[in-house]
């Protein structure tokens, strides 16, 4: 297993395949990418992930843009390594439309974009009316059984603050037995206009909830308050650093330690021992972006 110097092992790969989107949503980080060349072919994506795989990656989550503009992204997902899960971010336009597909490839859950259930509030984050197709989307993954499904709500002040109970209560729907979706609350930063600090809410959160989990991603917790779950992603805190066992990969073959910082490692076109210690190199470039467990944003 590759571990780095801060004891860190990686167990996470997440790679964008495409640097396309149908969407401009305000807030977008585009995965840390900066004009992105040309889109990874298949062989070259499935030889990155090979090689994770190799070296004892767990767990693998195909990003973008948006990973379903691509037109062979069944074949990238069918011929992906036997990781223990394979999922998907996804904004949720399309999903309605290969919800199923997804799921017979191979495709274990997915992560879809939902930061508010007001229409007009939803074209003015992402620049187009899409709302019902979204959520048309979440029932079909639902229905097609790629769950647990999180819903990425990205907290925004002035914006959606006030629709968490409502989209929370909205995900009660889907867990009549057990929890098949959760939300998943995303403080947002490097957009000073927009932040919305999440640790009020958390505590408040964290009084109302029968039971607590803490993930080992980023030492995430998630509180269960009966048939509803919601998880805090903070990613300029110490914890959510320190804890970080992923890797990043560009749709256009960089390895990025970091979300956060402007270090990459071109792996695009490398095989076989050059593709092994260009990862190796990747995973001695990893540093916490923030270390002093007193500081966050």
């Amino acid at each position: 297993m590759l571990v780095d110097r801060y004891g860190r092992p990686i167990k996470h790969l997440r790679i964008s395949v495409t640097s396309l989107c149908n969407m401009n949503c305000i807030y977008c980080h585009n995965e840390g990418m900066k004009d992105a060349g040309k889109d990874m072919s298949l062989e070259e994506i499935i030889e990155i992930c090979k090689v994770f795989y190799d070296f004892g990656v767990e767990k693998v989550k195909i990003t973008g843009g948006e990973p379903l503009i691509r037109g062979d992204i069944m074949d990238i997902i069918a011929e992906m390594p036997e990781f223990k899960e394979i999922s998907m971010v996804t904004n949720g336009y399309y999903l309605s439309k290969y919800a199923y597909e997804l799921k017979e490839v191979g495709l274990n859950r997915v992560n879809v974009s939902l930061d508010t259930l007001n229409p007009e509030t939803y074209r003015f984050i992402t620049g187009v009316r899409g709302l019902e197709k979204v959520l048309d989307g979440i029932e079909s993954a639902y229905n097609a059984e790629l769950t647990p499904i999180k819903l990425n709500m990205v907290v925004m002040k002035g914006v959606n603050e006030h629709e968490i109970e409502d989209i929370l209560e909205y995900t009660a729907r889907f867990n009549k037995n057990r929890i098949n979706v959760v939300l998943q609350l995303i403080e947002l930063v490097g957009h000073d206009e927009y932040y919305y600090s999440l640790d009020e809410i958390e505590e408040k959160f964290k009084s109302r909830a029968k039971t607590v989990i803490t993930r080992s991603l980023h030492a995430r917790r998630q509180y269960i308050l009966g048939n509803k779950a919601v998880e805090f992603v903070r990613p300029f805190h110490a914890k959510f650093c320190m804890h970080c066992t992923r890797m990043r990969v560009t749709s256009d073959g960089k390895l990025k330690p970091c979300l956060m910082r402007d270090v990459t490692v071109d792996v695009r076109g490398l095989k076989g021992e050059e593709l092994l210690e260009a990862i190796k190199r990747a995973v001695e470039l990893r540093e916490p972006y923030v270390k002093d467990l007193n500081q966050s944003r």
